[in-house]
């Protein structure tokens, strides 16, 4: 890795050394994305079909995953693997579940009382990359929120292998998380299947989960059509910052660095350094790491764009961290704990030298699905709330509407919206002359009130 000094880099440089690799040939990828997703739309499961045939490289008769195929997965794996599985489940599950929110009721004025509410999505779409390396941990990171969050439809899409059927530890996952409709489709293709259905994949509201450059292209296209689907955030090509002072351990860094090239010849790393003795260090534990790694031809790809940023202080690289935004934000530095405050922009962050990124993508209990090309600026991780939508709620008593009525007819009246302003005037014509309702409070409900006092005919 080749050391580029901060400090002495032009505004230009500084965007170049942070630019991904992905987003530069996104013109190109756009293209051949709106191409899928027109043939999908125009004829269904056919392009489904030929598409795996060109992609994936295998023949299918039938796209959706029998009972028996999950029956037969279970068996295929391990005692020891199933057990490791149910762990990451149970340490999702307790995460995910004390994020569960309360409905909220306050009255903001006597007689107003104002509620939020919130309702599973219906049918949510769950994208668990396949191919090369089957992340059977994404199927647990959209299955165990969907499961607590009630959705009624979960519908999850992931490619075939070569031998035409699913990973028996995507099968496994899911099967933990009650998700039974699931179709051997993969790429852009899967995306537009699950935005606009097909003969035999069912149309859903909200899609998640990440994928390859084309999957990414492929959520925001169908997420601006008309009649495409919602999606979560933009999570893409995986991507890493390790943040190394002279405390670190180059064998942790070159690990961690390493764990996100193997995802991919499109994943970034990079390293911000607060020595050139460091970077130099790192690069060796990276070759020696390298060439024991089975996806070492992949991994090397990856490294291609990695960068080693040289800083001189840790505010200029907190400055550097919040800049790129990264999906993961490793921070192996002598006091992480006191470091975290000035980080504000970071899909997810690991703090010390015994806190792999790997904790997070399998088993701690946080969600893996992150936002990458720079969108932890303004997006979060995945999370229980994602898989609801709320709703507002208010109602008025006689009372309420007395009091609350002549701010809204004067603010309506200021906007020349008389009709918003009579909608309210109307009503307060056929109040009694004397209003006796009492005040609510939170507990109590408006109904049995709203039912006594009647509008004057």
């Amino acid at each position: 890795m080749q050391p580029l000094l901060w400090k002495n880099l032009s505004s230009r440089a500084r965007t170049a050394a942070l630019q991904r690799p992905a987003l530069a040939a996104r013109p190109q990828i756009a293209r051949t994305v709106a191409r899928v997703i027109a043939a999908v739309q125009r004829e269904g499961d056919v392009a489904l079909r030929r598409f795996t045939r060109a992609f994936d490289g295998v023949t299918l008769r039938a796209l959706r995953v029998t009972p028996d195929e999950f029956a037969a997965a279970e068996q295929s794996l391990a005692r020891a693997d199933r057990a490791a599985l149910r762990t990451a489940y149970r340490n999702l599950r307790r995460f995910h579940a004390a994020q569960r929110s309360t409905p909220l009721r306050v009255e903001t004025t006597p007689g107003i009382l104002c509620e939020k509410i919130s309702r599973p999505i219906e049918r949510v779409g769950l994208y668990v990359p396949g191919g090369s390396a089957p992340l059977f941990s994404t199927a647990l990171m959209l299955g165990v929120p969907s499961q607590l969050a009630g959705c009624p439809r979960r519908v999850l899409c992931t490619p075939p292998g070569r031998d035409g059927r699913v990973s028996p530890w995507i099968l496994y996952a899911a099967q933990l998380c009650g998700v039974t409709e699931v179709f051997k489709v993969g790429g852009a293709q899967a995306i537009a299947a699950l935005a606009f259905g097909t003969a035999t994949i069912p149309k859903c509201d909200k899609l998640f989960g990440p994928g390859n450059a084309f999957v990414t292209e492929a959520k925001q296209q169908v997420a601006r059509a008309p009649a495409g689907a919602a999606i979560d955030l933009p999570a893409g090509p995986s991507e890493v910052m390790v943040m190394a002072d002279a405390s670190a351990d180059p064998e942790f860094v070159a690990a961690d660095l390493l764990s996100q090239a193997e995802h991919g010849p499109d994943s970034q790393v990079m390293l911000v350094a607060f020595s050139r003795a460091c970077v130099a260090r790192v690069s060796l534990a990276l070759s020696r790491q390298l060439a024991e790694l089975p996806r070492r031809a992949v991994a090397s790809r990856a490294l291609e764009q990695s960068r080693a940023l040289l800083v001189s202080s840790i505010t200029e690289a907190a400055e550097i961290a919040n800049r790129y935004a990264p999906e993961h934000l490793i921070l192996q530095v002598a006091e992480p704990r006191a470091l975290l405050p000035k980080i504000a922009t970071a899909g997810s962050v690991f703090l010390g030298a015994w806190t792999p990124e790997s904790l997070g993508d399998y088993a701690s209990g946080t969600n893996h699905v992150l936002p990458t090309y720079g969108w932890a600026r303004s997006c979060s991780g995945l999370g229980l709330a994602d898989f609801s939508r709320t709703m507002t709620v208010q109602a008025a008593t006689p009372r309420g509407l007395r009091r609350l009525g002549p701010v809204v007819e004067r603010l309506a009246l200021a906007e020349n919206l008389t009709a918003h302003q009579r909608a309210v005037s109307v009503r307060l014509a056929k109040l009694p002359s004397t209003d006796r309702s009492r005040s609510l409070s939170p507990n109590r409900s408006l109904e049995p009130e709203i039912m006594r006092t009647k509008p004057k005919r």
